[in-house]
């Protein structure tokens, strides 16, 4: 499928026209600049047209080793692997020095490029004439907020490629991916962590902190098993969070724990689990998602053993509502201890899609009610008459019980460590719900 990049420097309307191409809000738009730094791509349609579209960061240029040449780096990347490029540009504001940086990488790529004059709303700028002088034809004038010019715009990519819109069978009946989110506070390694499981550079790294900014997604294989990987912003405390853009950042992340199947939570093994690592936790479990920790930089801690002991005994007593969570040390940066941590989040995902049958779930149940019945709730003696699951991801039990009141959260717990210890079921969110009346499979 034909591969499209969407370039130009900061703020001309890139992340903007990307979401109208992919039709929906996937990247973060803002008016101040540099909002994109990771490059993503997204499925694009264009009336029948259909292609991949890049939304890259932008171009600026910077000494050797700094944000903007390694933001320059990742559009080059993202380059190398389209086959036609859109040099985006802001028509009102005219031609500037730094859209002739970009026009200059252009032309050492060697890809084909269309140019676009962004922002002709109703009629064309005044400066849109001189956007010709970058030596690629005549700019196909359109806006990407309000969806102007896109006719034109189509004609254009049609020229290179992209297939007619159709079903395909093959691809609806393939099977879907397993959702891996990274999530974690800033600068503990998340992105580091993405590109040692790809196994190449593709987010950008680097000592400041907070330099994702959006929730990347990724498309990969396993072991021949596909993944959809979500990259995202670090999250700090809901009180340092004073800018509207981090606040958009962190709705983006929570989305993204909201979709996964699996979180990895990466925390920094210097100085793990501080609050904010523990409330990121609760967040995951409440949300019902699997969870797997990874314990980054592990390779530069000295008394291993004492940090393992301690940090166990902190999570049975923190984390109890998931206990056994799996914990893998790693280290990113030297791409050790990955395949345990694929294998950890491959286990907690079965185990978070397992069904267990009715009979099995009755005949555990039954011991159990008689060796500890339940307690008086609200002065009403609750019996629990039946059990059976009603749905996966997370695993969910229905309860039916004599009296319509709730049986208390400390019986539940029970009910669920119980649970996982005669099912083998370690890690995972469980959800008890009750219901009113007799066993309605009685008969």
């Amino acid at each position: 499928m034909l591969r499209v990049a969407l370039t130009g420097r900061p703020n001309v309307g890139k992340s903007t026209l990307f979401n109208r191409l992919a039709g929906k809000k996937l990247a973060l738009t803002n008016d101040a600049p540099g909002v994109t730094r990771d490059w993503r791509e997204a499925p694009a349609r264009l009336f029948d047209l259909e292609f991949t579209a890049l939304d890259t960061a932008g171009i600026e240029d910077g000494r050797p080793g700094s944000l903007p040449a390694r933001l320059r780096a990742v559009t080059q990347r993202a380059l190398d692997e389209a086959d036609l490029a859109l040099l985006i540009t802001d028509a009102r504001e005219g031609l500037t020095p730094a859209d002739r940086a970009t026009a200059r990488l252009l032309r050492k790529s060697g890809k084909p490029v269309i140019l676009v004059a962004n922002k002709c709303d109703h009629r064309l700028p005044k400066a849109y004439d001189e956007l010709a002088a970058l030596g690629f034809g005549e700019p196909v004038a359109l806006s990407a907020e309000h969806g102007a010019g896109m006719r034109e715009l189509y004609e254009e990519v049609r020229r290179f490629g992209g297939s007619k819109g159709r079903r395909d069978e093959k691809k609806e009946n393939a099977e879907p991916p397993l959702h891996l989110a990274i999530i974690g506070r800033p600068n503990v390694g998340k992105s580091t962590l993405a590109n040692a499981l790809l196994g190449r550079e593709r987010m950008l790294t680097g000592p400041e902190a907070g330099l994702t900014r959006d929730a990347v997604h990724i498309g990969w294989e396993w072991e021949g098993r596909k993944i959809r990987l979500v990259d995202t912003a670090g999250l700090r405390r809901a009180r340092k969070i004073h800018e509207k853009l981090e606040s958009l950042a962190v709705a983006e992340t929570r989305r993204a724990v909201r979709l996964a199947h699996v979180v990895a939570l990466v925390v920094d093994a210097n100085e793990m689990f501080e609050k904010q690592d523990l409330d990121l936790a609760r967040m995951v479990v409440d949300e019902g998602r699997g969870l797997v920790i990874a314990v980054n930089k592990w390779d530069v801690i000295p008394n291993k053993k004492e940090v393992i002991a301690a940090l166990g005994k902190f999570l049975a007593k923190n984390l109890a509502q998931v206990p056994d969570v799996p914990v893998v040390m790693l280290s990113a940066l030297k791409k050790t201890n990955t395949t345990a941590l694929m294998e950890g989040i491959f286990g907690i995902h079965e185990l978070w899609n397992r069904r267990i049958p009715t009979a099995d779930l009755n005949r555990w149940l039954s011991p159990l009610l008689e060796h500890h019945p339940p307690p008086l709730a609200q002065g009403v003696r609750v019996k629990i008459r039946y059990i059976t699951q009603v749905k996966a991801r997370p695993p969910t039990f229905l309860l039916w019980v004599s009296k319509p009141v709730k049986l208390p959260e400390t019986y539940l717990r029970y009910l669920a460590n119980d649970f996982r210890r005669a099912f083998h079921m370690p890690g995972v969110p469980l959800r008890f719900e009750m219901r009113k009346g007799d066993n309605p499979y009685r008969k």
